[in-house]
């Protein structure tokens, strides 16, 4: 089991620990209800330095991207991100990332692409190598790859989530982070410490900002330091990924390997806005058809009008007890006081508002289809 640069640290603050993705990962310190609070309240600090970060750069950089991903990254400018998915083979899905532009593609200028991708910690080995299958130009077998480093061990990430997370952050940076827009970052030196990454993609849905840096000489030990120095006065806490997933949860937001994987597509999955149809990319044949078709199946939220708390692989079913989906994520929300969840059901039944019922023990618990993010 992996440790991050931040393990001594959660060890040391009481944190309860467990296995994840291969590493070894705070779950909880005071509590998931109470850090969850401090996310959507105020500013919390989650260590996610398992996730993988791979650097593609070259003039081919940006057309490898274009090949693996369904969204359309050539609409990147520097200093924007997007929320992306690399398809397989047939449809369904290898991970979901974000893609980060550092420098545009532009040969006329002399400049070729600098991209980071960002995918998930239990999928980077798998991602690695399905991205690097496709590093070729097309029609140009022999010539010039995009160049690839897989930087995952050597780069910390912190998120610090939470509608005062900015406010507490901004003395420690000449960055403006208070007026950082979603879905962009900046460079710049943040604690002391030169070439930071500072991004704004939160997967809270309370605000916030990501920093990126290199695990080199003391940089973890100063950073961290200095935001709980800045932040600890005003309120801040370590929070670990239980509080992530019931925060993530509450917006919608998928989890790989809960709510998409290898058999589910983006359209399904309600990712339609994420699949550009308008350049090419693995299935792009396969997803037109399931478009024009539309999905046998979609991903859904609901909330529960009986007592009782949706567990991932428990059967939805219809008022007859016909099995009709699966619940991929559920929970007892912290911030409304009920339990939600999401699951694929057939679409006739993915109406806002209809009733369906989930699998508890060997009870049939009513539910209804709501709208998401929940309120």
């Amino acid at each position: 089991m992996k440790n991050t640069p931040f393990t001594g640290k959660h060890i040391a603050l009481g944190a309860k620990m467990a296995e994840f993705a291969g590493y070894n990962m705070p779950i909880s310190y005071s509590g998931i209800n109470d850090e969850h609070a401090a996310v959507r309240k105020n500013a919390g600090v989650f260590d996610v330095s398992h996730m993988g970060e791979f650097i593609l750069k070259g003039e081919h950089a940006l057309d490898l991207i274009q090949r693996v991903t369904s969204n359309d990254a050539s609409k990147l400018k520097a200093g924007q991100a997007q929320y992306s998915c690399l398809p397989n083979n047939d449809g369904g899905i290898v991970d979901d990332l974000l893609v980060y532009c550092i420098e545009e593609n532009n040969p006329p200028a002399g400049r070729a692409g600098v991209y980071m991708l960002v995918v998930n910690a239990s999928n980077i080995e798998k991602d690695w190598n399905w991205i690097s299958k496709y590093n070729l130009p097309a029609g140009q077998a022999g010539k010039k790859k995009a160049e690839m480093h897989n930087v995952s061990d050597k780069t910390c990430l912190l998120a610090i989530q939470g509608p005062h997370a900015t406010k507490i952050l901004q003395p420690l940076t000449d960055i403006d982070i208070l007026n950082l827009k979603y879905y962009t970052f900046v460079k710049g030196k943040f604690a002391g410490i030169d070439n930071v990454l500072v991004s704004a993609t939160g997967y809270t849905g309370a605000g916030g900002v990501e920093i990126y840096f290199e695990d080199k000489d003391d940089n973890a030990e100063k950073i961290w330091e200095a935001i709980f120095k800045a932040g600890t006065p005003q309120g801040m806490k370590p929070v670990g990924l239980g509080a992530r997933d019931t925060l993530r949860l509450e917006m919608g937001f998928c989890l790989y390997g809960n709510d998409i994987d290898d058999t589910t597509s983006p359209l399904e999955a309600g990712l339609g806005w994420i699949t550009k149809f308008t350049k090419d990319f693995t299935a792009k044949e396969i997803l037109e058809a399931k478009k024009k078709e539309g999905p046998e199946r979609k991903l859904v939220g609901f909330e529960m009008i009986e007592k009782g708390i949706p567990r991932h692989g428990y059967e939805i079913k219809d008022q007859s007890g016909e099995i009709i989906g699966v619940v991929t994520s559920g929970t007892q929300s912290p911030s409304l006081g009920k339990a939600i969840g999401m699951g694929y059901v057939r679409t006739v039944f993915a109406g806002i508002g209809t009733d369906i019922y989930i699998k508890v023990r060997d009870k049939l618990l009513q539910a209804k289809v709501s709208k998401i993010p929940f309120s």
